[in-house]
């Protein structure tokens, strides 16, 4: 349909997120700054020419942008709005296409434009008939669910194509955009069309949430109807069975007989006869009826009065310890005091004094490898008694030992409990693995519920927050196994025994891979032990020269790689079986080997072949471990001064870096030290590897011994490694770790190993086949660390050592 256009000039009323469609009469407050401007233009250039009402031009601003298309206005009416501010009536004349700005009288923004007139044939075709048929049952359709019955009747008195579409503009549920749309949509047909189909996507909308409500309301009625019924009906059931006197053969019934006839300690009773109370009287819908079901069923699973015989043949006992496990003596010796103990106190009659049994809590803390985890069961089956490993690496939940509250979704007892169910029995050994991995965060901390599980003066007594009732676990061997005894929490660690296991000598990693190792790994090897037998010689090499740990985690790999690399050349027909292997053939089979002895290897490639090396001792989470220290002097003419300290080092070990070198200041002329060097050039100390973090105060010596052999030029002893703290007048004190340090020393082939005179006493913890093997040298005084340590040869320092 044709439409025609007449040239306007009109001062701007722009319409902040607001249309106004022609034939709509809105009322506009005049204390807007934009309103009030436009008003008193057209004002003033009506009465310039005469016209009886000023015009306005109406434009949708949106975010600062103006459309296309506007609404010519005509000011009905200045007067007072209804809450007394002043305001015009305007009324909506026709659509306005803009063109450009133009001037006017007053502030506003005059523009020109062109006025849009439909042209609607008459009569309407019989497609437009029908569409404003629709139209109009639509929007009555959707006045009347609103209770609008006055507007209906003027809906339906319009003829006008146009006016009928732009009727639209009143409705509340249409966006801006969609008027906008309504806005610049010239053809009246093409309008009418658009707007019925937003009226009629609106009702199908209202239909939508009109059933769903409808749904929801329905099925909130069933569920009161039934709630209703079935508490009239447990309310008949009760009356039915008070009057005779019949026992309910339901589910709540059920479970009153299974507690009556299990075997619970009384106060456990009680509380679960009550919780069958609180199920009878629940309804089937409520949720606090599951919550109690699961309840009794943790209960009544969990072996209150079951506990296994302990054995009590000690020789038996200590004969499994040693087949199952070589070396570890401290532990076998604790298993076995244990069991003479318990066996004396119930051939007494003092199994239980107090409430408690004779349960006990040791910490086995040593380097991964030594056979910490596996030594639980072996003393489980030394005992007689179930086993069940409890992981705690990585656990940061607290409800994780304690449990969780039964109110909480999924709730389930902690650990210790599930341990005790899953073992069967109140007197299982539960090997806490990895105490030392525990974290802590906002869950709460675990190792803290661990304190009372811990406790043999508590746990007795020890109530889950799940179960909520005591259980006795004072007849529970509990083994905590760690790596690293300062990650221990002090009041955790002081609940437990400590039994230390500092690794492996290098006579008795022969004799478990020979016992243990080799006879596993031919199983999994597809082979049978006459086929392969590995001579000692290898099993030697294997463990000096191609692994150096204090387990044998990688001495066991390295045994898998041999078999593996035998039985793939037997295969591929390169080899015939059987086979004995020698240290000869290791090279030939699985390589070079890794870890070459500082005395094998040739003077002039040894770390100590300089002066300014000394080998020290150290203890790291993985056991004890050879710690070179290199010291340099700066050339005088680059100026640096002041010491240089390298290596990731901690606080204590820059500490004794700083005392080594004000001791050898002090006292250098005492040892005949060229200490003016120390003054005039920098010196820079600098522990491989580099990429490793190391502290501790046991450098002290050994700093000192690279710094007075850099000032002598003399060359520290290749066969000698040393371990102490120093102060400041040249004491050597002690230190920790005496045992793995000299296990580490006898690996790395050292041969004379310098220690505190303080810690003289600890050598009785060193295995004697170690001990003939090192030359070890307590001392009280750094200047005899020297003595034993630099060589007599003098070597001369050049000017950039």
């Amino acid at each position: 349909m044709a439409s025609t256009s007449t040239p306007l000039t009109l001062p701007v009323l722009p319409l902040d997120d607001e249309v106004v469609l022609p034939g709509m009469v809105v009322p506009f407050d005049l204390s807007d700054a934009d309103v009030r401007a436009a008003v008193e233009a057209a004002q003033a250039a009506a009465r310039s020419s005469g016209d009886s009402k000023p015009k306005v031009l109406l434009v949708p601003r949106i975010d600062g942008t103006y459309a296309s298309t506007g609404v010519l206005g005509t000011v009905e009416q200045v007067g007072r709005l209804s809450d007394g501010d002043p305001g015009a009536l305007i009324r909506g004349r026709g659509r306005v296409r803009i063109g450009a700005g133009t001037t006017g009288p007053g502030a506003a923004l005059w523009v020109e434009g062109l006025r849009l007139e439909d042209s609607v044939p008459e009569p309407l075709p019989g497609a437009v008939t029908e569409l404003v048929t629709e139209y109009k049952a639509l929007a009555t359709s959707w006045l009347k669910k609103r209770g609008a019955w006055q507007v209906v009747d003027r809906v339906t008195q319009i003829d006008d194509v146009s006016a009928l579409a732009d009727n639209s503009g009143y409705s509340p549920f249409l966006t801006i955009q969609q008027k906008i749309e309504l806005l610049e949509t010239e053809d009246a047909v093409a309008r009418l069309k658009l707007a019925t189909a937003q009226l009629r996507e609106h009702l199908a909308e209202q239909d939508v949430a009109e059933t769903i409500a409808k749904d929801v309301q329905e099925g909130v009625d069933k569920q009161q109807r039934e709630f209703l019924l079935r508490r009239q009906l447990d309310a008949v059931r009760k009356e039915l069975r008070e009057i005779n006197g019949e026992q309910e053969g339901e589910e709540s019934d059920d479970y009153r007989a299974r507690v009556e006839a299990a075997d619970l300690p009384e106060k456990v009773r009680e509380a679960a006869l009550k919780e069958v109370d609180k199920l009878e009287r629940s309804s089937d819908q409520s949720p606090e009826g599951s919550w109690i079901r699961t309840w009794l069923d943790t209960v009544l699973e969990l072996p209150w009065n079951e506990r296994t015989e302990d054995e009590y043949d000690i020789k038996g006992a200590q004969e499994i310890l040693d087949a199952e496990h070589s070396g570890l003596q401290d532990v076998k010796e604790r298993i076995t005091e244990y069991l003479a103990v318990r066996k004396r106190r119930s051939d007494r009659g003092l199994g239980v004094v107090g409430g408690r049994r004779g349960g006990a809590v040791l910490a086995l803390v040593g380097p991964p490898g030594v056979g910490k985890t596996s030594l639980g069961e072996s003393v489980a089956h030394a005992m007689g008694r179930k086993f069940v490993r409890v992981a705690l690496g990585g656990v940061r939940d607290e409800a994780e030992i304690r449990g969780h509250r039964r109110t909480y979704v999924g709730a389930l007892p902690g650990r210790i409990v599930r341990a005790i169910k899953e073992a069967g029995s109140m007197n299982p050994v539960v090997l806490l693995d990895e105490i030392d991995k525990v974290g802590s965060d906002f869950r709460g901390d675990p190792a803290a519920a661990l304190l009372e599980v811990l406790d043999p003066a508590q746990n007795h007594t020890f109530r889950d927050h799940y179960l909520e009732v005591e259980l006795d676990l004072s007849d529970v061997v509990f083994l905590a196994t760690a790596n690293v005894l300062e990650a221990i929490p002090e009041a955790l660690l002081d609940r437990m025994e400590l039994v230390r296991l500092d690794g492996y000598t290098e006579d008795e990693k022969v004799v478990i891979a020979r016992d243990h190792l080799l006879t596993r790994q031919l199983e999994r090897a597809g082979l049978d032990k006459d086929e392969v037998v590995l001579d000692e010689s290898a099993l030697r090499k294997l463990a000096g020269e191609y692994t150096r740990e204090a387990g044998v985690r990688n001495l066991e790999r390295s045994v898998a790689r041999l078999l593996r690399k035998i039985a793939a050349q037997h295969e591929l027909g390169e080899r015939e079986l059987p086979f004995t292997v020698t240290d000869a053939d290791l090279r030939g089979l699985i390589g070079r080997p890794h870890h070459v002895p500082e005395s094998a290897q040739d003077p002039a490639e040894r770390r100590t072949a300089v002066p300014g090396v000394a080998t020290g001792l150290a203890v790291t989470g993985a056991g004890g471990d050879v710690l070179f220290v290199e010291a340099s002097l700066a050339d005088p003419e680059t100026g640096a001064s002041g010491l240089t300290l390298t290596g990731q080092l901690g606080d204590v070990m820059k500490e004794s870096a700083q005392i080594a070198l004000s001791f050898l200041r002090s006292r250098g002329a005492e040892l005949e030290l060229p200490v003016g060097d120390l003054k005039d050039r920098g010196v820079h100390v600098h522990f491989p590897a580099g990429a490793v973090p190391k502290d501790g105060p046991s450098a002290g010596v050994t700093l000192t011994t690279a710094l007075a052999s850099l000032l002598s030029g003399r060359l520290v002893r290749t066969d000698v490694a040393m371990t102490g703290e120093i102060s400041l007048t040249g004491r050597v004190l002690p230190i920790g770790g005496v045992k793995q340090k000299l296990l580490a020393a006898h690996r790395a082939g050292i041969t004379t190993v310098i220690i505190p005179k303080r810690n003289e006493a600890d050598l009785d913890d060193v295995p004697a086949e170690v001990l003939e093997k090192l030359d070890v040298h307590p001392v009280t005084d750094v200047r005899q660390v020297l003595e034993l340590a630099l060589t007599e040869a003098e070597v001369r320092i050049p000017a950039a050592a």
